[in-house]
């Protein structure tokens, strides 16, 4: 279904339209601003993993067995 999707004309016509819409002035920022905005996902993600694993060794802390 997917298999040709991106073919490197794809990517350059995407590329070429783009460049009409948004302005050779406005692209670069527009990519800045995603590439920042996918940093922090990441970032939140590796955070929010070891918050679990935070949390989880606090309350074995708290309460134990013994």
């Amino acid at each position: 279904m997917f298999e040709g999707l991106f073919q490197p004309m794809h990517l350059l016509v995407i590329l070429f339209i783009a460049l009409l819409v948004f302005g050779p002035k406005k692209l670069p920022e527009l990519g800045k601003g995603l590439g920042e905005g996918i940093r922090s996902f990441k970032n939140s993600l590796s955070e929010g993993g070891d918050a679990k694993a935070d949390n989880s060794a606090n309350k074995s802390e708290a309460n134990p067995k013994a």
